[in-house]
């Protein structure tokens, strides 16, 4: 049965708009539309306007901060300077009499041991000792100590002293005092290990009929093995788990010894090209770049040039020229710090256009374009360190052992002394193919080498070999093969297809750039100094003068105990460190190896010199910020330090640039950088009086009767790790 349709059951039809309908929504469309975009624009404009009259009154504001720092600059500056003469002129003036003093007990030492500054008393020892003869290895080790002595004596002379009391003759004689000295040490251990040899057969192994010894001193350790017994089947021989060697099967029978001499010191490195900071041209850095740059086009600072120890002969056999590097040289650290805040006195940073600035610097070259371009084989010593001392391995010819005869004692003597083994032998590479790279086919046997890494330094990763070319002068790292590292045994082991002299190298910027660092109070004339790298947390303890690795968060760190605990001066501390390992120095160059945030020196400088005056009673750290400000500014955290319980969340943030200091509104925690002033909050012409302006009348005493030592000290580890513009 079919239903009904209803024909009530649809919805009912809406009827069409008319035309006048239709135009009437349209028109009302249209009046709110206008209605909409006239009250936006009344928005916008009041928007505006507010905006435009916030930024007339914060300039009328900033224009009347700066007029009033610019009343009180001079004497803000006067009593700055004060300050600085106080602690960093008496400073100088108190190390001018240490030296004087060292020079006095040095003049009155009474040991026997000649004062290295004095050309007749050191060439009166060298000339006496190298006459002596047929002397045995342990009186020559011996000697040796003091040799090694006197050289860091006059290394240090040239490292410790300012370049205005050092003369230039006094420069060269000192390098050429050493290269002496040095040549002398290596002839002498030649000598030794000869006199050594000479009574292998004395001295031989009853289970091996080989001799094999090791002779262990202060600075020095001898391997020395004796082929003997020439038995064909002989592989290699291991010193006391220490090292040892893999003999070629073609040295079996051959009538030779190897000898392996570790020293804990380098005297190589210097003769490497790659040693010496390469001369570079930069512009003047100072707060008035763009007036220098539109009247002379640009002139060329003298930047303190990297300290450069004198070249070496080496110990093995083998004849070697040495030639001298270059001087030291140094400026006073205060002075520059000075200039950068007085020359505020001449002009303003409102003078300054910070886009003019930009263009003019980067039109001009910042360094030369004329650096010589390094093998890819060689070590460039301005990017690696070695470390762990030099092993000479070499492999000798025996010499004619005594024989005895009825009652008479028999020794065949020879003329050269001491006298290398060919190896390729001339035999074999006149049958066998040229060695040319890794990779390609070799047919003649490699020589191997394993030993223990030094347990006085540290590898924060796998340490790369290099042999010693003396042709070339250079660490290479050429012709090794088969490198393998045990990282649990702190082992490794090689081969190379001759015998060369090798040491060890790690990357000089590993630690670099820091994470973080914090400069904090530890009372009176103390303070912590923290630097968080991607490998560990070095904590300087500073107390007066002197300051100390205080804790290390490295595995491995018991390799540097020697150093630990023990308190220095900033120089031995700086030579301990880098010497273990542990670089947190940069370099002149170091920025060509490391991502920085480039600042201005003289700004930096400064910095450093304000910091170190305020560090008895305020706290520093690393901001964020810091890498956004610009080349001209700085910025830090700073808060008062406080004995009672330590908080993080009281930082303030402080913006620097030579000429003038300020608080900054922002906080480490904002989103963009703004360089806006606080309210209540003034500028000043230094950050010294910017911090000083929130501190009580006890804390500014407290600032002032601070032991200009530690003042100094503070600032010198402050200079050397740069840490404004390595993190």
């Amino acid at each position: 049965m079919s239903k009904k349709k209803s024909s009530k059951g649809g919805p009912k039809k809406k009827g069409k708009l008319s035309k006048a309908e239709r135009l009437r929504l349209l028109k009302e469309e249209e009046d709110q539309r206008l209605r909409e975009k006239e009250e936006a624009r009344l928005k916008a404009e009041q928007i505006e306007a507010e905006k435009l009259e916030k930024e007339r009154l914060e300039k009328e504001e900033r224009e009347r901060l700066e007029a009033k720092e610019l009343e009180h600059r001079e004497e803000e500056l006067t009593e700055l300077d004060l300050l600085l003469k106080n602690k960093f002129a008496v400073a100088e003036e108190w190390k001018s009499e240490l030296r004087a003093q060292a020079k006095w007990e040095r003049y009155m030492k009474c040991d026997g041991s000649p004062d290295p500054t004095v050309l007749h008393e050191i060439n009166t020892f060298i000339s006496l000792w190298r006459e002596v003869q047929n002397e045995d290895i342990q009186s020559v080790l011996c000697k040796s100590n003091l040799v090694i002595n006197l050289i860091q004596e006059l290394e240090f002379l040239l490292l410790d002293t300012p370049s205005h009391v050092l003369s230039e003759n006094e420069v060269i004689q000192y390098k050429g005092t050493i290269l002496d000295l040095q040549a002398l040490l290596g002839n002498k251990c030649n000598e030794g290990t000869d006199h050594l040899l000479k009574q292998a057969s004395v001295l031989a192994d009853i289970d091996t009929g080989n001799m094999q010894t090791v002779i262990k001193d202060r600075n020095v350790t001898l391997y020395v093995w004796a082929n003997l017994n020439k038995n064909p089947r002989f592989k290699g021989y291991e010193f006391l788990e220490e090292i040892g060697f893999e003999l070629p099967k073609p040295l079996a029978l051959s009538n030779i010894a190897i000898r392996i001499l570790h020293t804990s010191y380098d005297h190589l490195s210097p003769q490497s090209s790659t040693f010496s900071l390469q001369v570079k041209k930069e512009i003047e850095e100072t707060r008035h770049s763009i007036n220098i740059l539109e009247e002379s086009s640009g002139e060329e600072m003298k930047p303190p040039e990297m300290e450069n120890n004198t070249g070496v002969e080496n110990i093995p056999t083998h004849d070697e020229e040495v030639q001298s590097e270059s001087r030291k040289s140094a400026i006073s650290f205060n002075s520059i710090a000075r200039e950068a805040v007085n020359e505020g006195l001449q002009q303003t940073k409102s003078e300054i256009h910070p886009e003019e600035f930009a263009v003019s610097l980067h039109s001009l070259p910042l360094q030369s374009e004329q650096e010589e371009v390094i093998d890819d084989d060689v070590v460039d010593l301005r990017q690696f360190t070695p470390l762990g001392g030099v092993y000479y391995f070499d492999l000798l010819k025996l010499p004619p052992q005594r024989k005895q005869l009825k009652e008479w004692s028999i020794l065949q003597l020879l003329e050269g002394g001491l006298q290398t083994f060919p190896y390729p032998m001339e035999t074999l590479q006149t049958t066998t193919p040229r060695y040319e790279k890794e990779g390609e086919i070799i047919t003649f046997p490699l020589v191997g080498v394993s030993f223990k890494l030094p347990e006085d330094v540290i590898f924060f990763e796998e340490p790369q070999v290099a042999r010693w070319d003396p042709k070339g002068k250079n660490w290479r790292t050429d012709y090794i093969t088969n490198k393998t590292y045990y990282i649990e045994d702190k082992k490794i082991s090689f081969k190379m297809n001759s015998f060369y002299t090798f040491t060890l190298f790690q990357n000089a910027h590993i630690n670099m750039p820091y994470l973080s660092w914090e400069l904090r109070p530890e009372g009176m004339n103390a303070a912590m100094f923290t630097i968080t790298s991607a490998f560990t947390d070095f904590q300087l303890e500073i107390k007066d003068n002197q300051c100390r690795l205080n804790c290390l968060s490295a595995e491995g760190y018991g390799s540097v105990s020697h150093i630990l605990k023990n308190w220095m001066t900033p120089i031995t501390l700086k030579t301990a460190l880098k010497k273990a390992g542990l670089n947190l120095f940069p370099a002149e160059d170091s920025d060509k190896f490391v991502s920085i945030i480039k600042k201005n020196n003289q700004v930096e400088k400064a910095a450093y010199e304000q910091m170190a005056l305020l560090s008895p009673c305020y706290c520093f750290s690393w901001s964020k910020w810091n890498a956004e400000s610009g080349y001209e500014n700085v910025v830090l955290k700073v808060k008062e330090f406080s004995k009672t319980e330590y908080k993080d969340d009281i930082w303030l943030l402080y913006m620097f640039n030579g000429c003038r200091a300020q608080r900054l509104k922002i906080t480490e925690s904002s989103e963009i950088f703004s360089d806006n002033i606080p309210e209540n909050c003034e500028f000043h012409s230094s950050l010294f009086h910017a911090v000083k302006a929130h501190t009580n009348d006890t804390t500014v005493e407290d600032i002032k009767i601070s032991h200009y030592k530690f003042i100094d000290c503070v600032y010198q580890l402050l200079e050397s790790t740069k840490v404004l513009t390595y993190s």
